[in-house]
């Protein structure tokens, strides 16, 4: 593991920023896998997300000997580009050294899949902050939240709540994403995808 508790110093290295929608009603809804993901990742750092900067609830921590801002938007889904560029914008963190985790309606509950770059895949979250930084360079890690069935609305279906089974599914994939943020960090992108890609 390359987590351990240190006082931050020096300039921030790398972003990590889980997406979601900071309303209470929305806590375990599949839109807020990342959310819940970060939740995982601040805990393991026993690190509170309660500073309000850069749009957002975020957090300082040491990553692989890396100085991380880890950071939830409060804009809203739909607008999450607004927190993720300005705090990219404030540090110079480029667009490769910025991972975003995000839900992925394309994933069974339990999987995740880690990219290097790409486009947005439909999501609305990823769309906003590749037309707010002007690139698509941002690697991620996609959160499995489920088929839409047939007959539901897209955006009922993100705004729906995980049942209790598909929140202990849940919880393993917000750990081994947790791992692969640890990896990709340390350069070893190619290993975490090996390892997790569904």
């Amino acid at each position: 593991m390359f987590f351990r508790k240190k006082e931050s110093v020096g300039s921030v290295e790398y972003i990590v920023a889980g997406l979601g929608n900071p309303d209470r009603k929305y806590e375990n809804t599949r839109h807020n896998a990342g959310f819940i993901t970060l939740d995982t990742l601040a805990d393991k750092l026993n690190l509170r997300l309660d500073r309000i900067k850069y749009k957002s609830l975020c957090n300082t921590g040491i990553i692989a000997d890396k100085k991380v801002l880890f950071m939830k938007p409060s804009t809203y889904m739909n607008n999450s580009g607004q927190a993720v560029t300005e705090a990219m914008n404030f540090f110079k963190v480029p667009p490769e050294k910025t991972i975003i985790i995000f839900d992925d309606i394309s994933l069974d509950v339990g999987k995740m899949r880690i990219r290097r770059k790409g486009s947005d895949g439909g999501h609305n979250g990823m769309k906003n902050i590749i037309y707010l930084s002007g690139s698509d360079q941002f690697p991620r890690i996609k959160i499995g939240v489920g088929h839409k069935p047939e007959k539901w609305d897209l955006a009922d279906w993100v705004l729906s709540n995980f049942t209790q089974t598909e929140l202990k599914l849940l919880l393993p994939t917000a750990e081994n994403a947790c791992h692969a943020v640890e990896l990709m960090i340390a350069g070893n992108t190619d290993r975490a995808m090996n390892l997790y890609n569904a």
